[in-house]
């Protein structure tokens, strides 16, 4: 087979460890240069290959790669862009074909969630229907968990971890405060229709009366009466309340707590702090004094706290995708396949691009407590080994240090520009 170039993107929201999936990518196709030539990176994720605008990561040193293992964010920049089915917009795919084409690329990796996992599965039907080979295989990244036939996704790990350790701190703070000041605190975290990085909140405590006392998940419909009842009765009991809410809570209906009327690039409906909404009716109804936070960017940003099993997982998925794709297999995504709880144990399974494009795996029930606000056993059991062991970034004035790349562009060869 001749040696061909490979394209990899990275897609969505980043996180703490999409680059340590690029490292594994990257440094996985240098050492099989008898099949991968070099690995072009797209400038803004799929971006980049409708604009022609393909880093060239060969002039990149193996120890700035190396780096990519401890950088947060994306390093060659990420896009909310969703291609639409290719009976509705054939021209973007046929344009993809077309830049693969002129830059001799014969391996398409694509690193995202749900969105990304379908994109690369229909790059991998047109480049069939066009007669042009493209091996396409997704690398599994999402921070909210809810990938399908993967144990868990690269980027939750950190920010379970991150959540987890920020709802311990805080309740501290709450607690010791309390008999004079803020009696409630609320954490708004990410999770628009699956609550499992809410539930890593849940993490936090084990005992009666140990904070978080409240968790909001999307799956559990939510009750104002009910959630203002629970509030009050963990101030007269404990002199304190610390609430975890996703994002996406939402009323009976189906209604967004936080709906803020809008809808994002990719068509979702845009949330405009579930937070502040609970405290204004914490402050309306009960007149209990109240701090709210939203972890927005930085739970998925924190590499300095990422969870070691959380970096392994990542780099893993980006080494297995180069390697199913020099076995000549095509439209899987590697995934994490857990064969042991304790200790724990994983290893690397695939499932098809077909069966896991736009697909939302949400907290099973019974990993939600009877009452609708905590985490079970059974859920403790789960997300305990994905927040375990330190992976620390090396740090130099106090700061960590990061990956800084040259992120060169190949020169175009094609003559047309492209308009989004």
């Amino acid at each position: 087979m001749a040696i061909k170039n490979a394209f990899y993107a990275q897609s969505g929201g980043v996180t703490a460890v999409i680059n340590a999936s690029a490292c594994g990518v990257i440094q996985t196709a240098r050492k099989h240069t008898d099949k991968i030539g070099k690995v072009f990176a797209g400038r803004n994720g799929i971006i980049g290959a409708l604009k022609e605008e393909l880093i060239d990561t060969s002039l990149e040193s193996d120890d700035a790669i190396a780096a990519l293992l401890h950088t947060p964010g994306g390093a060659f920049g990420s896009c909310r862009y969703k291609l639409k089915n290719i009976s509705e917009n054939q021209r973007e795919y046929e344009r993809l074909i077309e830049v693969f084409r002129a830059h001799d690329i014969g391996y398409f990796f694509y690193n995202g969630g749900g969105d990304s996992q379908d994109t690369a599965y229909k790059v991998s039907q047109i480049g069939e229907k066009m007669g042009y080979p493209i091996t396409c295989i997704g690398v599994p990244k999402t921070v909210d968990n809810d990938l399908p036939f993967t144990d868990c996704c690269p980027g939750f790990g950190s920010v379970a971890k991150y959540i987890a350790t920020s709802t311990l701190e805080a309740s501290l703070d709450i607690k010791s405060m309390c008999e004079t000041s803020t009696k409630v605190f609320i954490l708004e975290v990410m999770g628009r229709h699956a609550g499992w990085i809410a539930a890593s909140g849940g993490l936090a405590g084990q005992g009666e009366g140990q904070p978080p006392h409240i968790i909001l998940f999307p799956e559990i419909p939510f009750n104002r009466e009910k959630f203002l009842e629970r509030v009050d009765q963990c101030v007269k009991d404990y002199g304190y309340c610390v609430v975890v809410a996703s994002e996406g809570a939402q009323y009976e209906d189906g209604r967004f707590v936080a709906d803020a009327g809008a809808k994002d690039a990719f068509g979702h409906t845009q949330l405009g702090g579930v937070a502040p909404a609970l405290a204004n009716m914490v402050k309306q109804a009960l007149g209990h004094k109240y701090h709210w936070a939203v972890a927005d960017y930085l739970q998925r940003a924190a590499r300095h706290i990422a969870s070691a099993t959380d970096v392994e997982q990542a780099y893993t998925v980006g080494k297995a995708a180069v390697e199913m794709a020099i076995a000549g297999k095509q439209a899987l995504m590697p995934t994490i396949v857990r064969e042991q709880a304790k200790p724990y144990r994983w290893s690397i399974g695939e499932a098809h691009l077909s069966e896991v494009a736009n697909q939302e795996k949400k907290m099973p029930i019974h990993y939600i407590t009877d009452d609708g606000f905590g985490i079970t056993q059974d859920c403790r059991d789960y997300l305990q080994p994905l927040i375990e062991g330190e992976s620390f970034p090396p740090f130099e004035n106090g700061l960590p240090k990061v990956a800084h790349l040259k992120n060169q562009l190949v020169e175009k060869k094609l003559r047309t520009e492209f308009k989004l």
